[in-house]
């Protein structure tokens, strides 16, 4: 059955009363709503399930939805001064340091900045508002690392359009 969402949705997720939705700007929220960030929802690079083992443990879970937008399209509302910052190069496939920007409050992975990515943010689809844009706009469009991905979660491969790849984009 298909989930109809009014324009926008907001669920009941998370403490932050202030989120919004509109065409040219969307907002991001930790779960305790001290740190909140907007994008140009018109303006996501990409989006993807990541299944690499990093994402196994910077998330605590078997894989992560993200979406990718350049920094141009970013904009810390409130927080970023809450952030704590945790940055290491011996684990990622390209060997070049991510940084990751968790909420000191709640624990929240708000966003994770890569130095083999210049210019571009790796955000959590989960941390956006709008539960409509999880639907459209945010949908996976790619799943990577199919190697690392463990044999009892399924795969995407039954939505339309989606592409997989045995490591990043590769």
């Amino acid at each position: 059955m298909a989930t109809h969402y009014s324009k926008p949705y907001f669920p009941l997720a998370g403490i932050a009363e202030d989120a919004f939705s509109k065409e040219d700007e969307a907002t991001a929220t930790c779960f305790c709503g001290a740190v909140q960030l907007t994008f140009v929802p018109s303006k996501v690079v990409t989006t993807f399930v990541c299944n690499c083992s990093d994402c196994h443990k910077v998330t605590a879970s078997m894989f992560a939805s993200n979406f990718t937008v350049n920094d141009e399209d970013l904009k810390w509302l409130r927080g970023k001064e809450n952030l704590k910052v945790y940055s290491q190069a011996k684990t990622p496939i390209s060997g070049k340091a991510m940084t990751n920007y968790f909420c000191s409050t709640c624990g929240t992975l708000m966003n994770r900045v890569g130095t083999a990515y210049p210019g571009q943010n790796f955000l959590r689809i989960g941390t956006v508002d709008d539960f409509s844009l999880h639907e459209t706009v945010l949908r996976p469009q790619n799943e990577v690392f199919m190697k690392y991905k463990n044999n009892w979660v399924p795969s995407l491969s039954h939505v339309e359009g989606i592409k997989q790849y045995q490591g990043f984009f590769e």
